[in-house]
């Protein structure tokens, strides 16, 4: 007993939880995910709930300026990130030092492109009129799809350090391994908050 209770002090914390057997660090970022999920979850809801109410004669809604080719290459370059998110991973485990760093770059250059996407769509709403104060349907759109790429812009931020660090050290190390496996849960959960953005709030009318 006296074993189990110091062993979390032995090992940094980063041992596999008690009850549950999974990597300590594993299980923060699935209950940190789950929380997210609830999280987007309440804004979609919001957007859903207000998209369709009538805010008077001449109101301007987000839909109303949508431009599906250009949003669909967007979301098409997210999900090819996660590609080169799971060649990335799939390389560290393979010890493939060279290959890691360089997929862990792509997948941030992806992410960059779809945040530079975004924002040049934030800016042509704007141009037309749609403010984040015009109308409620409006707010909770900029509101949803702007922490979303929040999100994915800290994604990327995690990316380029754990990409540079390879760099700078020659590699990763296995510690750094589950690094890559939790930036790379959240990423995936990124992609796939998108899908759910893309297809309520872009392709149901």
């Amino acid at each position: 007993m006296a074993d189990l209770a110091h062993a979390p002090a032995q090992d940094g914390g980063h041992g596999p939880h008690e009850g549950t057997g999974v990597e300590n660090r594993k299980l923060g970022m699935w209950v940190f995910l789950s929380s997210e999920f609830m999280f987007f979850g309440a804004l979609i809801t919001n957007y859903m709930l207000f998209r369709g109410r009538d805010f008077g004669p001449g109101a301007l809604y987000p839909v109303d300026l949508y431009d599906i080719p250009f949003t669909s290459i967007s979301s098409f370059v997210l999900l090819m990130s996660s590609l080169t998110m799971v060649l990335a991973h799939s390389a560290l485990a393979r010890d493939d030092q060279a290959q890691a760093k360089t997929w862990l770059f792509a997948t941030a250059g992806l992410g960059l492109v779809f945040v530079s996407g975004q924002f040049f769509e934030f800016s042509e709403f704007i141009a037309e009129g749609l403010t984040l104060s015009v109308n409620p349907a409006a707010s909770a759109f900029y509101m949803l799809t702007g922490f979303h790429g929040l999100h994915v812009a800290l994604g990327v931020l995690m990316l380029l350090i754990l990409g540079f660090k390879s760099v700078r050290q020659g590699g990763l190390s296995t510690a750094e391994g589950l690094s890559v496996e939790l930036v790379g849960l959240y990423w995936h959960f990124v992609d796939i908050i998108w899908i759910v953005i893309f297809v309520l709030v872009y392709l149901i009318q």
